[in-house]
């Protein structure tokens, strides 16, 4: 745009300087030919009236143009601003539903630890129990047969030399 600027100043300015060189020539009337009828006018400026004509014309078409681009590119700029909201918003509306989606699997989670643990719990419990219930029946069972042992050396075993019951136990 500036170079374009430049260039066109540049011109203006030597299509002026050269028309002020040349001023006596531009205004001298010469006979023209306007198809119809014949009429002394000056040729020289008549044409720099028409490059006048046509530096203005371009001038106002250009301002025109910029005009228009300017405003084409604040109506892209409002929409570009509109959708990348609408974007953002969508993006918070995904990051938000990601982050239900998250919680709900940690208390889920979490539920299942909790249930882990409980059973864990209940199957220790049950565990130990039932160890108890073994080592009770193992006790019991190994008093029954010391018992039966007991019995079994008290008729051949002499009383002076029959150990007694604390020390078999101990």
């Amino acid at each position: 745009m500036r170079a374009r600027l430049i260039v066109l100043l540049a011109a203006v300015l030597l299509v002026a300087a050269f028309a002020a060189l040349n001023w006596s020539e531009i205004v001298r009337p010469a006979p023209l030919s306007f198809g119809i009828f014949v009429m002394d006018a000056p040729l020289g400026l008549i044409l720099l009236s028409i490059l006048g004509v046509t530096l203005l014309a371009f001038l106002i078409s250009s301002a025109h143009m910029q005009t228009v681009n300017l405003l084409d590119n604040r109506q892209h700029y409002k929409e570009l601003h509109a959708q990348r909201e609408l974007a953002d918003k969508a993006e918070a509306s995904r990051f938000t539903d990601l982050r239900q989606h998250l919680d709900a699997q940690m208390r889920e989670i979490h539920q299942r630890e909790t249930t882990t643990a409980s059973e864990l719990a209940k199957a220790m419990a049950q565990g130990q129990r039932e160890l108890r219930t073994q080592l009770e029946l193992m006790n019991h069972s190994l008093g029954t047969r010391l018992a039966e042992l007991e019995s079994r050396l008290d008729p051949r075993a002499d009383p002076r030399n029959r150990p007694s019951t604390a020390s078999i136990v101990s």
